[in-house]
Parts: structure tokens; C-alpha cells; sequence
């Protein structure tokens, strides 16, 4: 097993990037709700753990706490903004409610030497959010960091390996908060930094193999990064007892289904075709709520598979890409996560499911599926694969799905990605797309008066799709692509590019 750098998760808004921080040292954290006990904790074995911020005041009534003898399992604790005035308060310090409070950029100075904070300049800026603080710190610490205002900033524990920060060392704004982070993962801790994409594959082939047994598993083969990742994952662990099924549900993109069997046609995967768009498509009619038509794909996407299971010899086991974003954008990995929109193959399963899910990417982040599928060997056209939604094309069209809007939309989402090929910009974006709004709008084309559809084009950077920037793509090539879909897509008379990030936005419309 890897080392493990447990984060408590408080709610904060920066946790997700907590984990993405640790996992860029190369060392495997998981987050966890406060609610865990702290046998619950021990079983798992971390190495450290962390302690999450959050938007609660410890001095409210219902604020989440931590379970006492969490603090008596001996392990490297780091305290962050929430988690750093849950420390002090339990072990006889004081916390006040601000007159001075901090949000935005600060400055901190050294106060006390500690390995915490080595390395690190002696005024740093820092990004603080916080009301409460710490007005005084406990017996047997240290003040190790102050404000330039004053307030504590950091302590630590005299003998323990016990600490906390009042600033976010995992936000960018942090101008060294990689180097405290790694600071307490390696100089106090003791992580070796092992997890690599290597690593990752032979603890997840014995995994899988321990899990499945002699039995078959079932492969929702999209063709995308994630899915085409697992199937050369799963098919390293047990070779022909993968049945991998791509299953057409209607809402691909243009020309999709003959690409993905000809990207695997050179590989040892053998892939079963099976088209049940008829039967996606008509149970979409009518349909215009994202999180309904979410959940009527995830239901016919599973009915689909027992079919096939059926016909298989009732495999006992249906694979799935299931991403971390995933999970934490459905509210499964923390108790008080909101959701903030279902995905097929985490919130849209039936209770009635017959095979067990297996889930072997459930905690990783994009990039790392990437790195994975690089170790794998798997080829490098599916790797650069711009990432693709679960529901398809129908969190695209925007409102009720038909096949006039799917014409549309794959129309012009084709002349959107060539454009963006043509000029070698597709590999510099993250992911690149159109979306058909449910909006007509008055134009001109040939002398004569058109009321037709808009599409909007959607380009954006990212590392793991948690957050995400809209791309600066040149705006002759954003002319060169409007123009064409407007030409050559009938009934399409105005294109609008999206300039919004993640967040506020999610990256989907849907």
C-alpha cells in the first residue's frame, strides 16, 4: 500500500486543492469527513493528516468537530485556517471572534524557528481567509509566523509533530505554500514520495485481480481518455475476461463510433458494438431538466449493459471511469459536500443493479489518468483525447434533445475542433467543444431575413477539470471557425464564444 496523507475535510472551498497540491509531490492523500472516528482514522493508517479550512465559526453551535483522540494517534497533524483553531482550542488556547479580520493577500514573518516553515522567506505573502483567529496560542507551542498585522499566523507544537497555519499554503496566491506543504509532508512526516503512475498500476492490477477473481467485467467503453485508459488497465489485469462494450447511445460526436473502433482495432481488446441510440433518444423526448436527462442516461445506459450481460453469461462486474471530480461534483466524498450536478456513472445508477461497480480511477484527477495511460503505453492520440461527458451531447443541447439538434450541434462542433487542429491549437487547450442554446436570434443572410439557432464555442485550460480558465484563442481562428459554421451548419445564424472560468462556471452548460 502507498503512504497515506489523510485531509479532514472542514468545507472548505480550497480541500479539492489540497489534494491536488499532495498529489503533485507524488504522495497519495485521500479526503475524509470529520464524522470518521479516530479508530475509523487509525484503520486507515495514514502516514499525517490534515485538517481542512472551512466557512464555519468554531464558536458555532453546530460546527463540525473532530473526535478528541484523533489528537492521540501520534501522527503529524497539520491544522489549515479552520483546522489550525480546532488545534488551539483543544489544547488550551484562545480563539476570538475578529475585530481585525483578514481575507486577500497578507504578509507573514518568521517569529520561531520550526522545519515547517524552512526554506521559506522571511516575509512571505500569503492568502488568508478568516474572521476567527488565534488571539492566543496553546501550553508547550510555539508562534512560529506572524502577520503584519499582528495576529498568529502559525504554531507548532514544541515536541509533537503538531501544527497549524492560518493562511492557505495550497492556493497559488501562497507565494510559497508548495514549500510549506512538502515541508511537513517530507521533512516532519517522512513521506518518500512513491506514488507514481508505476506505483499506481501494480497496486491497482493486484487490486483488481483480488476483487474479480475468476469472474468477467463489463467495460463501458466511450472511447474517451478515461474509459480507454481503464480498458488497457483492466485488460493488463485480466486479459480476455475484459469484455469491453461500447455502447452507442445516440450522442456522439461526429463520425465518433467508427474512430474509436479504429483506434483499438490494432490493440489485443476485442470491442463489441452494440447501437441503442433508438432507445436513449426516445426516452429523452420531452425531457428538458439537466439532472432528469442526467439521470434517464445513467438508468438506460445500465439497463443497456444487463442486456448485454445477460447475453454474456451474466458477468458479475460493470467497469467504470468514474473520475475524483466526479465524485466530489455528485457530493459523495464528504458529508456536507453540495451537489453540484449528477454524473452517469456516480449519481445515475439504479439501486436495482445486479454487478458490482468497479471503480479502479474513482480517486484520481485527469492529469494522473493521463500519466497512468503514458505508463501503460496506451497510444498518444487517445491520451491527448479532449475529455468528452458521460450524457454526450446531451448536456450540449441545451433544452429538449432531437435529431435535428444533434445534426446541428455535431455539425458544428466538428468544424469548431478542425478549425482548432488545422491552426495546431487543439493540443494547447484542455478541452474544446459547442453548445446549441435554446435561442433563436434574428440575422441576415442572403438579402433575406433569418431567425435561426446560436452556438456557443467553448474553449478551456485546465490540469484535472476542478477548476479551469477560458482559453486565449487567437480571434482570427474564433472568426475563421464562426464563420464556417455558419456557412456550412443550416440553421445556425450567430456564434458566441463563453469567456467564463470554473468557477463560477462549470465547464459543461449542462
Amino acid at each position: 500500500m502507498s503512504e497515506l496523507a489523510l485531509i479532514i475535510d472542514f468545507g472548505s472551498q480550497y480541500t479539492q486543492l489540497i489534494a491536488r497540491r499532495i498529489r503533485e509531490m507524488q504522495v497519495y492523500c485521500e479526503i475524509v469527513p470529520p464524522t470518521l472516528s479516530a479508530m475509523q482514522i487509525a484503520t486507515k493508517n495514514p502516514k499525517a493528516i490534515i485538517l481542512s479550512g472551512g466557512p464555519e465559526s468554531v464558536f458555532a453551535e453546530n460546527s463540525p468537530k473532530l473526535d478528541s483522540e484523533v489528537w492521540s494517534l501520534g501522527k503529524p497533524i497539520l491544522g489549515i485556517c479552520y483546522g489550525l483553531q480546532l488545534l488551539t482550542q483543544h489544547f488550551g488556547g484562545k480563539v476570538e471572534p475578529g475585530t481585525v479580520r483578514e481575507y486577500g493577500a497578507a504578509e507573514v514573518h518568521h517569529e520561531h524557528q520550526h522545519p515547517l516553515i524552512n526554506n521559506t522567506a522571511q516575509n512571505c505573502k500569503v492568502w488568508m481567509s478568516h474572521g476567527d483567529h488565534v488571539a492566543t496560542s496553546p501550553p508547550d507551542f510555539n508562534v512560529i509566523l506572524k502577520s503584519k498585522n499582528g495576529l498568529i499566523a502559525a504554531i507548532a507544537h514544541k515536541k509533537m509533530p503538531l501544527m497549524g497555519l492560518q493562511f492557505h499554503p495550497e492556493v497559488s496566491h501562497t507565494d510559497e505554500g508548495q514549500t510549506y506543504l512538502h515541508n511537513f509532508l517530507f521533512k516532519i512526516a517522512g513521506f518518500s514520495g512513491d506514488w507514481t503512475p508505476t506505483h499506481f498500476i501494480a497496486q491497482a492490477i493486484t487490486t483488481i485481480r483480488e476483487t474479480v477473481g475468476a469472474e468477467q467485467v463489463l467495460l463501458g467503453l466511450s472511447g474517451g481518455v478515461d474509459s480507454s485508459v481503464l480498458a488497457f488497465l483492466l485488460h493488463e489485469a485480466i486479459g480476455d475476461r475484459l469484455l469491453p462494450i461500447f455502447i452507442d447511445n445516440g450522442l456522439l460526436r461526429h463520425d465518433e463510433a467508427n474512430q474509436v473502433l479504429e483506434q483499438f482495432r490494432h490493440s489485443k481488446i476485442k470491442i463489441q458494438y452494440v447501437d441503442h441510440s433508438a432507445e436513449f433518444l426516445s426516452e429523452l423526448e420531452g425531457v428538458t431538466e439537466p439532472e432528469k436527462k442526467r439521470k434517464i442516461i445513467g438508468r438506460v445506459f445500465v439497463e443497456a449493459f444487463e442486456k448485454v450481460a445477460n447475453a454474456q453469461g451474466n458477468a458479475a462486474f460493470l467497469a467504470q471511469g468514474t473520475l475524483y471530480p466526479d465524485v466530489i461534483e455528485s457530493g459523495s466524498v464528504v458529508g456536507k459536500s453540495h451537489t453540484i450536478k449528477s454524473h452517469h456513472n456516480v449519481g445515475g445508477l439504479p439501486e436495482r443493479l445486479r454487478m458490482k461497480v468497479l471503480e479502479p480511477f474513482r480517486e484520481l484527477f485527469k492529469d494522473e489518468v493521463r500519466a497512468v495511460g503514458r505508463a501503460l503505453g496506451v497510444p498518444e492520440n487517445i491520451i491527448r483525447r479532449h475529455p468528452f461527458p458521460g450524457p454526450g451531447l446531451a448536456v450540449r443541447c441545451l433544452g429538449e434533445i432531437t435529431p435535428e439538434k444533434l445534426r446541428v450541434i455535431r455539425q458544428s462542433d466538428h468544424i469548431f475542433i478542425q478549425t482548432l487542429r488545422n491552426h495546431n491549437w487543439y493540443d494547447k487547450v484542455w478541452q474544446a467543444f459547442t453548445v446549441l442554446l435554446p435561442v433563436q436570434t434574428v440575422g441576415v443572410m442572403g438579402d433575406q431575413r433569418t431567425f435561426e439557432n446560436v452556438i456557443a464555442l467553448r474553449s478551456v485550460d485546465s490540469v484535472d477539470g476542478m477548476t479551469a480558465n477560458w482559453s486565449r484563442i487567437p480571434a482570427d481562428l474564433l472568426a475563421e471557425a464562426a464563420e464556417k459554421i455558419v456557412n456550412h451548419v443550416v440553421g445556425v445564424n450567430r456564434v458566441v464564444y463563453d469567456i467564463t472560468s470554473k468557477p463560477p462556471a462549470t465547464i459543461e452548460w449542462e
